[in-house]
Formats: structure tokens, C-alpha cells, sequence
């Protein structure tokens, strides 16, 4: 018996898990000292009304006989499905529901979609990045190539001519940076994965937070995007489901590499390899696809883009350069005084009590930078830049 030795390539911790632990030991011994976390992006706000009814009614459907559900099928319930595309439409982007495949996150099918693809890839991530991007490649064995997301590009990378690449993960908008792509830019993105016979990752876990009407919320706003492009999205911080678990997966019949059909590797990999999404768990997700489903979901993402201006407004006022808190959750911060990214956590941890994510945990260039999040109430965050500013003047 060999163990997987890519294992040992990896960090020894996930960065939030450090993250966490470090807060623990803090709380350990200042016990009496209440921690504001602005770090690992969870939600706050309960369910909607309309989710919890819907799931309410789902529960009672479980329990008789007439109504009872076993398994479902390994692409996701049609209702779910055909709602999904719904919302896609009202966007402007037409799907069948043989494209959509329901799942358990957005997180889950990053990792899981790298199954159907062989491991002599080369992978183009970006930095800073969502760590899971980054992990998950390594646990495969597979080449990383990495491009530069720094001040001088507002953290959007673009394609280098010079960089040859079969995978390539974008996320819009991004996490850690909170930076969102425009059209023009990710037009230049599929131009160059079309070239270079590549497919796109698309992370859109955060689409429903962009409010500017001139940014795209989907990369099939792209002409050309579904002939190299798979679209994962979560109803984690759309809707709060962080504890709920629900997502979706969006794989073009037009996508094809190798003369092969990805829309049909990924249905055979699920059928082999997940048994879905519980019944009750994708009534909910229905029910937030409905009108009045939607209106409520706006009001919560409002409110925390409401707390992320709280933030951007605290950073301008002390000239602290900061991308995100727009169209995003997450602001990203230069540490004041040439800080490197642990040494402002821990500075901001013991002066004011206020945690955040440091950026060098994102990657290489992430260094000397570092993330909050709008997911807190509107108290917490107002308390926490009312610290933020006393620690610092």
C-alpha cells in the first residue's frame, strides 16, 4: 500500500483553519476580550421566508407515502434544474437543463471536475487565489503555472502569450480580491482559451453581489464561452446556504476536447461518484429562483454590500489603498506601514480585537495584503472599523 506523496506537497493547515486556530489560542488567553471576526466568509442572515416554507412543505412531503422521494436523479431534479436555467435566461444566456447539474457547493465540483481531465495538464491559477484551487491540483500531481495578480493589474490577470496552459481557473467575482472582470476582459480570456484548445474554470460563487449592470455575471455573456468554458456557482452566499449545502455546475453540450463530450464525462463521473443533492435541500434552492425567492435574497446581499461600504468608506478615510467591496463581499486591503500579512493579523487581533484573512495565505503575492468580509451584522462592522481606526491612528 503507497500513500498519495502529492499529499505531502501541500501546506501543513488550510488557511482558514489556521486562521481559526490562532483565534482560539487568542480567546484562550484573553478570555474576556470579544473578538470581532471580519475572516472566513460565512454568512450570518437566516434563510429567506420563501426558502424555509419551501423546505418546510418538502419535510411533510418526506413524510408520507404518497409524496416520499428515494434517490433522485445524479444531475439534480428537473425542477431545480429548468429553475436554474430560468435564471440564466433572465440574463440573457440560454441553457438546457441537460447542462445544469446540481450539487453540494461550488467547493465540492472544483475539486471533483479535475477527475474527467488527465493529469499531465498544465494549470493556470491565479495569485492570490482561492487556496482549493491551488490544493486540489497538487493533491493530483499536476503542473501549476501562475499568473500575476498584483497593484499594477487591480489582481485581474490576463493572458500572457508566452504562457501555454490546458486548465485555466478565473474566478469573478474573486476571492480573496473582490476584483470583478469586464467584458472586454473575459472576452480576451475565451479568445485565448479558444486558441489554445484550453478550458475555463469559472468560478462564479459570488455573480449575484455584482449590482453594476455593465459587468458580466456569467462568462456565457461571452460569445465563444461555451466552446471552453465550465461555470460553477453555490447558493452558499447567494442565498446563505453555507450550512445548507447547494450549488450548481454548468457544463455546455458544445464543450468538447479530445472528441470527447465533457457534458457526458461529468454526467458519468457523478453517477459514479455522488448520489446528490437531498430532495428537501433542492426545494429550498427552487424556491429561491422565484420571484419573491429572489427579492428576499436581494435584500440580504444589499444589506452586506451595505456593510462592505461601511468598510471601503473606514479604509478611504485613512488613505488605505483597498480593491473590492463593490460588486464583492470581500475587500482587500495594502497593510498599513509596509506590514507583512501575519504580522497586520496579528496587530489588528491584539489592538483592536477585529481578525480578518491574511493575503499571503492566498499565494505568493497576496503578501503585505490582507482580507475582510462583509458577512457580519451591520453592528459588528461598524464596531469592528470603529476599532480598526482607533488601532491604527
Amino acid at each position: 500500500m503507497n500513500i498519495n506523496k502529492n499529499y505531502f506537497d501541500l501546506k501543513e493547515s488550510y488557511l482558514f483553519a489556521k486562521v481559526s486556530q490562532k483565534i482560539r489560542e487568542y480567546k484562550a488567553q484573553n478570555p474576556n476580550n470579544e473578538i470581532i471576526s471580519l475572516g472566513v466568509g460565512d454568512v450570518t442572515i437566516p434563510l429567506a421566508p420563501k426558502i424555509v416554507a419551501a423546505m418546510s412543505k418538502a419535510v411533510l412531503e418526506m413524510g408520507a407515502a404518497d409524496t416520499f422521494h428515494g434517490y433522485g436523479d445524479y444531475e439534480g431534479y428537473l425542477f431545480l434544474r429548468q429553475a436554474v436555467c430560468g435564471y440564466y435566461a433572465g440574463k440573457g444566456v440560454r441553457l438546457s437543463d441537460d447542462e445544469v447539474f446540481i450539487s453540494d457547493g461550488a467547493k465540492s465540483d472544483l475539486g471533483n471536475i479535475l477527475d474527467i481531465f488527465s493529469e499531465d495538464n498544465t494549470v493556470l491559477i491565479p495569485d492570490p487565489v482561492y487556496p482549493v484551487y491551488v490544493d486540489t491540483n497538487i493533491m493530483a500531481g499536476r503542473r501549476i503555472e501562475y499568473m500575476d495578480g498584483n497593484l499594477e493589474n487591480c489582481f485581474l490577470p490576463m493572458p500572457n502569450a508566452g504562457t501555454k496552459a490546458n486548465i485555466i481557473y478565473l474566478c469573478s467575482p474573486n476571492n480573496p480580491t473582490g476584483a470583478v472582470y469586464n467584458k472586454e476582459q473575459l472576452s480576451q480570456w475565451v479568445k485565448y482559451a479558444l486558441e489554445n484548445d484550453a478550458v475555463i474554470l469559472f468560478d462564479g460563487a459570488y455573480e449575484a453581489f455584482i449590482q453594476d449592470g455593465g459587468l458580466p455575471s456569467s462568462i456565457y455573456q461571452i460569445d465563444g464561452a461555451k466552446k471552453c468554458a465550465v461555470e460553477f456557482c453555490s447558493l452558499s452566499k447567494t442565498a446563505g446556504f453555507t450550512g445548507t449545502r447547494c450549488g450548481y455546475t454548468v457544463v455546455p453540450r458544445e464543450l468538447e476536447r479530445g472528441g470527447a463530450s465533457l457534458n457526458k464525462l461529468w454526467l458519468r463521473r457523478q453517477s459514479t461518484k455522488f448520489n446528490g443533492v437531498p430532495y428537501i435541500v433542492q426545494r429550498g434552492a427552487e424556491a429561491v429562483f422565484t420571484g419573491e425567492g429572489l427579492s428576499q435574497i436581494k435584500r440580504d446581499i444589499a444589506y452586506y454590500l451595505e456593510n462592505a461600504r461601511i468598510i471601503a468608506d473606514a479604509l478611504t478615510e485613512l488613505g488605505i489603498w483597498f480593491a473590492g467591496g463593490r460588486n464583492s463581499p470581500y475587500i482587500w486591503l495594502k497593510c498599513p506601514d509596509n506590514m507583512l500579512s501575519w504580522e497586520f493579523f496579528d496587530f489588528l487581533l491584539e489592538r483592536a480585537n477585529v481578525a480578518g484573512t491574511p493575503g499571503s495565505g492566498f499565494g505568493s503575492n497576496g503578501e503585505g495584503f490582507f482580507r475582510l468580509t462583509a458577512f457580519g451584522s451591520c453592528e459588528n462592522i461598524s464596531e469592528a472599523m470603529r476599532r480598526f481606526k482607533t488601532a491604527l491612528d
